[in-house]
């Protein structure tokens, strides 16, 4: 086996699990760019071929069956033509859950040109009606940004830290009562139609020549409205030249959800965006988050 600087914050029994898993002896090759707590490992397997592998610790009781429930997501829409990695096997240690995906040759998108947007439009057209598991992202979006109880809650800890935001300072507390008063008109969404990525960003699209040839990082998916996905892109298409492309996606989600629930998506974006540097302490990063946010939601309110 390979001995790599990443090695050493692997559990000894987590590589013996993957190999027994897969069939394959694993050698570690060189931790890629991103991930959290061990990160995205690119090992080699015997015989020649290249994956990645991931981990977490397993702090849920659950968190098994969630990486259970993506695999099946991912055979489901890989069978559609959806240019997502395979995932090679799935398992968990005592201590840690991982997963093994195909390993993609290709770099993340180092800007969303229109043209890979239109890519995406196409790609995210694939998740129409492809919902087949209880993992529903747009009823959690709808009660995140409406600050309801209501129905299973995905994720508990994000919710609760969601619903202290108000008190971190007045700035985010007037943005915060903003996105309340946008969705106050809303309802409950209907029984989610498709496939949900819900982590569709530009760090998880991997380009080669100019062309879109996998999406990546869909651990998290589920069901709801494949609008979810393009409105996580419309945030991260801010700069100027590229108003283009946001208006083809704000069309394209108006289209798809209406101006209520384009609020709800839209809102639950910017709280989510607002959560993370403030639970890591990025505080520098919170004026240029509000500011993007009355941004979008000024564009937004303008299209009503």
């Amino acid at each position: 086996m390979v001995a790599h600087a990443s090695e050493d914050r692997l559990p000894p029994d987590l590589l013996a699990d993957v190999a027994d898993a897969v069939g394959a002896e694993v050698s570690l090759l060189g931790r890629l760019p991103g991930g959290f707590d061990v990160g995205a490992i690119r090992v080699d397997l015997a015989g020649g071929a290249n994956a990645v592998l991931k981990a977490w610790p397993r702090v849920r009781a659950n968190q098994l069956d969630e990486s259970l429930r993506a695999q099946r997501i991912v055979e489901r829409m890989r069978g559609r033509g959806y240019p997502t990695p395979a995932w090679l096997g799935v398992g968990a240690t005592a201590t840690h859950v991982w997963h093994l995906i195909e390993f993609v040759d290709a770099d993340p998108a180092p800007e969303l040109t229109l043209s890979l947007v239109e890519q995406l439009i196409e790609i995210n057209e694939l998740q129409a009606d492809q919902a087949s598991e209880p993992y529903d992202h747009w009823s959690y979006a709808w009660r995140l940004a409406t600050g309801q109880d209501f129905g299973r809650d995905l994720a508990p800890s994000l919710s609760r830290a969601v619903a202290e935001l108000s008190g971190y300072s007045s700035a985010v507390s007037a943005l915060v009562d903003r996105l309340r008063q946008m969705c106050a008109d809303g309802s409950p969404p209907p029984a989610p139609p498709d496939m949900v990525h819900a982590d569709f960003k530009p760090d998880n699209v991997l380009v080669r020549d100019g062309s879109v040839v996998a999406v990546i990082d869909i651990g998290n998916a589920g069901s709801g409205t494949r609008a979810t996905d393009l409105t996580t892109l419309h945030w991260h298409i801010f700069q100027a030249p590229l108003d283009g492309a946001r208006t083809r996606l704000s069309t394209r989600i108006l289209d798809l959800v209406g101006w209520e629930a384009a609020a709800v998506l839209t809102a639950t974006q910017i709280l989510v965006q607002l959560e993370w540097p403030i639970r890591h302490g990025d505080h520098d990063a919170i004026p240029d988050v509000i500011n993007h946010a009355h941004h979008t939601l000024d564009e937004l309110t303008a299209l009503r």
